[in-house]
């Protein structure tokens, strides 16, 4: 529906036991996607069935002539408060920014606020949705992804309780007037009506008491002031947007706008709740059963129609026009903003994608209506049968092949933009070649017009053929295909079906060319659907070697993540991007094929590296997961359909700052100098240096790996191999002459970051050795210029511990407390902040909307070395 949609959040289903009593419920929750996409289509489905009862006495002839009387000035009213309904709107946005005190250019948040609502009204869900749109747009304005987070929900959970609220004080009064539109007592509505406000009211209360009076779920409760402005835009915004559909009811209509608008509110709350993309058909159904007392069937029908091309494809074309707009004058080079020019460069593609996936299901639909009969009369003197027949034939087909495309065009795909342009340059010409139909031509140059001037857009290597199935793509070819067998039915209800239909071929012969159109989209969604679940085997994945090492070693060099050394362990892969000037190291485990940290390289790269990632594990059967992720690169995350979730924190130490002196340092300064009186020397031994001592560290390393009852580990680790310890320097304490501790140094020519890897210490190593080798290691390299310092990832740590967070922290929270036996979680968080260092979140991301267990499960093994490598620690 026309609204803020909430976004489905993935639900992790914990381990469970025999005796745990919520076990059910918590394996329900992990197919929780799937699941709700089977309920929202049987909803549909139920929803069809009743808008085909209760129009029994409407025939699509009645329909028609009540579209062609529609008054102009109705059209005209109806467009003047669509643009006053979507001038509110942007105000979501506004006050949003406005409430977590971030400010912005109106016109950037306008345009962002605008094209979000224009996509979320023809989605509705999943990557089409308005919330991908303002991830994108506010991303490149300085937003942060966790303020971005706050802005979606802030537009969500304010119009969900706004429209609660409207709805309900519209039926107190006006209960008598639309009880009998629903077939209710008044007195159980107006009742019903007060339950939910005091509802309202009492979960607010005690929301505030558990959660404290500034927020609740995590979002601040904004002042009373900025309260009731918001308030009054969702008002607004519901009053122009049901005045659209209002005055394109008849004027005889015996409804008046107070009831009309008590009624629409509930239409669109049930379209939402509903999950079908767009609430279509739930909407209608609704407006139907409510107003079928008062408005004639075919009037509802008519005047519906009409509302959703004014106030859902109107204001697309209206944003892909300013976009376009935008790509042809090339604003950035223009006196306009340059931000404003970024801003639409960023929403083009999800607008294109909107804007495909509504022709699709137009030309779908067109393919089971009946041409009107003029415009078959004319064609029928210009062109032959079969070409009428093939055309129709062909269009319908092309109609489902851009709703496939849709999705690939929302994701930059250059494989889905040329099958778009093709498609509809295809479909262009044989709309007119099967009916005449102009707007529908029109429409269709409209988006070629889109894609020519933002080509430049897409730009992602991808075949449509390797994009892996969701829930949500799915779910939309299976509504449209519904929806067309329902629209079928209800055109031709008179016609009495009989086997003949398939083969008659007549210029008048509607219904059997819809069969067979009808027959077309079946086999083909049929063979996509099989095509797609027919995933390609998994390929192996070998490790970087040779020239490719080298290369991806000189870009390490040349940049600031120090942990990026770890490329040289030589057990991961390397993926290059196209300039050669970035690339992503990754191994594979199971079906995981796993990235792990961010791209390395130049930054204008990552996006693309991330998508190029993510599509070469499509293509390898795989699920895509990124390991230890940091925040810089969720918006790329996002942008390709991959969803984070945080794995711990990550210690950063601003060198500058670390002096030893004051009172917060005194147990380190403390540390160290026992150790310098006990006997203790440090010492850094360059690169070059290392294979004159490399026996002495392996006789540490044994022994540290004898006296912790472990094994080498692998891919976020460094293992001891003669090729690793030899590429870069070592830090190391001498007891006696005796090497008894040691850490190989992880450094980068920039200066900008250095770290450590593998750290290991003599069973008989005086106490304290690890601070002081830590302590003098930060000390030389602030000397030498280095500006931090990475202590590496506490993992599981630093998530939220609210009674209310998300399933996967609470269960992270309790392998932190609880999951020692496995790993020192507390104690290596407990050793990093003995250096109170700034804590940066990390993340796990998974492709698909998955469930994160199993590819934190695969990285597990992974980094362990299998199953064996776990047990053992």
């Amino acid at each position: 529906m026309s609204r803020p949609h909430s976004h489905d959040e993935t639900v992790l289903p914990p381990d469970s036991t025999p005796n745990d009593p919520n076990r059910h419920f918590r394996l329900l929750a992990g197919y929780g996607k799937p699941l709700a996409a089977i309920l929202t289509l049987v909803v549909f489905a139920f929803v069809g069935y009743a808008i085909y009862r209760l129009t029994e006495e409407v025939r699509y002839d009645d329909v028609v002539q009540s579209l062609a009387a529609t008054p102009p000035i109705s059209i005209l009213m109806a467009v003047i408060f669509t643009v006053l309904s979507f001038a509110t709107l942007c105000l979501y946005d506004w006050n949003a920014l406005a409430y977590i005190g971030r400010k912005r250019r109106f016109g950037e948040v306008a345009l962002t606020a605008f094209s979000a609502y224009a996509v979320g009204n023809v989605a509705g869900f999943g990557a089409l949705s308005g919330g991908a749109i303002r991830y994108r747009a506010y991303s490149r304005t300085g937003l942060r992804p966790d303020e971005i987070g706050r802005i979606i929900a802030f537009v969500t959970l304010s119009f969900s309780l706004g429209l609660a609220v409207i709805t309900s004080v519209a039926l107190v009064p006006m209960a008598p007037e639309v009880a009998p539109l629903v077939g209710l007592d008044p007195i159980w509505l107006r009742t019903t009506a007060v339950l939910v406000l005091a509802g309202l009211a009492l979960l607010y209360l005690m929301a505030r008491r558990r959660v404290g009076p500034d927020s609740i779920r995590g979002l601040r409760f904004a002042d009373s002031r900025l309260l009731s402005r918001q308030f009054l835009v969702t008002v607004l915004d519901i009053a122009f947007s049901s005045s659209v559909a209002y005055v394109l009811l008849p004027a005889d209509a015996a409804i008046s706008w107070p009831a009309f608008f008590a009624v629409y509110s509930v239409a669109i709350g049930l379209g939402i709740v509903s999950h079908v993309p767009g609430g279509i058909g739930v909407f209608e159904a609704v407006m139907i059963a409510a107003l079928g007392g008062q408005v004639s069937a075919d009037q509802i029908l008519a005047a519906l129609f009409v509302y959703r091309v004014i106030y859902y494809v109107l204001p697309l074309l209206v944003a892909i026009g300013i976009v376009s707009y935008a790509e042809l004058r090339q604003f950035a080079a223009h006196p306009l903003s340059s931000g404003l020019a970024s801003a639409t460069a960023r929403m083009a593609p999800p607008l294109l994608s909107a804007l495909t996936l509504i022709l699709g299901v137009m030309l779908v639909l067109s393919s089971v209506t009946p041409t009107p009969s003029d415009n078959m009369a004319f064609l029928s003197t210009l062109l032959p049968l079969p070409i009428i027949e093939g055309a129709h034939f062909i269009a319908s087909l092309l109609g489902l092949l851009l709703v496939i495309a849709a999705r690939g065009i929302a994701q930059r795909l250059d494989g889905a933009w040329w099958t778009t342009f093709l498609a509809a340059i295809a479909a262009l010409g044989l709309s007119l070649l099967k009916a005449v139909a102009l707007i529908e031509a029109s429409l269709l140059a409209v988006l070629v017009a889109g894609l020519f001037v933002s080509r430049r857009l897409f730009v992602r290597p991808a075949s449509l053929l390797r994009q892996a199935p969701n829930a949500s793509w799915l779910l939309a070819i299976a509504v449209i295909f519904m929806g067309a067998v329902v629209v079928m039915l209800f055109v031709y209800r008179d016609v009495d079906y009989s086997h003949d239909l398939w083969w008659q071929f007549e210029f008048e012969a509607e219904a059997p060319r819809s069969l067979r159109a009808m027959l077309g989209l079946t086999i083909l969604s049929s063979a996509i659907a099989v095509f797609s679940l027919l995933r390609p085997a998994s390929l192996p994945v070998l490790p970087a070697t040779g020239e490719t090492l080298l290369r991806a070693v000189a870009i390490v060099a040349a940049q600031d993540i120090a942990d990026a050394n770890l490329v040289r362990t030589g057990d991961k892969s390397v993926m290059f991007s196209p300039d050669g000037e970035s690339f992503v190291m990754y191994g594979k485990q199971g079906r995981s094929l796993i990235a792990f940290l961010d791209p390395v390289g130049p930054r204008k790269a990552r996006a693309d590296l991330v998508w190029q990632f993510v599509e070469t594990a499509r293509a390898a059967g795989c699920r895509a997961v990124f390991y230890q992720a940091s925040p810089a690169l969720l918006p790329a995350l996002a942008d390709a359909g991959m969803k984070a979730f945080k794995l711990g924190e990550s210690a950063h130490v601003e060198l500058a700052r670390f002096d030893l002196k004051g009172g917060r340092w005194a147990n380190l300064r403390q540390a160290a100098a026992r150790a310098e009186r006990d006997g203790l020397d440090f010492e850094i031994v360059p690169a070059d240096q290392v294979a004159a001592i490399l026996d002495d560290l392996r006789a540490v390393s044994d022994a540290w790996l004898r006296e912790h009852n472990t094994r080498e580990k692998g891919f976020s680790l460094g293992a001891f191999t003669d090729e690793y310890m030899l590429s870069q320097p070592v830090a190391l304490l001498r007891f006696e002459g005796r090497i008894v501790a040691f850490a190989n140094i992880l450094l980068t020519d920039t200066k900008e970051e250095a770290s450590i890897d593998l750290m290991r210490f003599a069973p008989d190593a005086p106490k304290g050795t690890m601070d002081f080798l830590f302590v003098s290691l930060l000390s030389r390299l602030r000397e030498e210029g280095y500006r931090h310092f990475n202590l590496g990832m506490a993992p599981l740590s630093g998530l939220s511990r609210r009674e209310v967070a998300p399933v996967w922290d609470r269960i992270a929270n309790t392998f932190f407390e609880h999951g020692e036996r496995f790993y020192n979680f507390k104690g290596l968080r407990a050793f990093k902040s003995k250096f109170h260092p700034e804590w940066q979140p990390r993340y796990l991301a998974v492709s698909g909307g998955l469930s994160p267990v199993l590819a934190l499960l695969d990285a597990t093994l992974l980094i362990s070395g299998g199953l064996k490598g776990v047990v053992k620690r």
